[in-house]
């Protein structure tokens, strides 16, 4: 582990003590998760624009014509 000093503003600092304390957590812990989530999406984000640049706009056009064109089988899966 490691240490990092930061600053927040005061109101902040007061609202991740508190749900961090609603949420049985220490203000170290909650932060740590926090900033592993923030992370989990940026890194997610950065990983599909690069699937995304890296595919083909005719490979999508052979996939999705090979997709049967069938109706809804249940009524919650209708867009209207």
């Amino acid at each position: 582990m490691s240490t990092l000093t930061i600053q927040l503003p005061e109101s902040l600092k007061k609202n991740i003590e508190a749900l961090a304390s609603r949420e049985g957590y220490s203000v170290s812990q909650f932060l740590a998760s926090a900033a592993g989530e923030k992370l989990a999406v940026v890194m997610t984000m950065d990983y599909l624009r690069h699937e995304a640049d890296a595919g083909r706009r005719e490979d999508f056009e052979k996939y999705l014509a090979a997709v049967p064109n069938t109706p809804p089988t249940t009524e919650s899966d209708r867009l209207d």
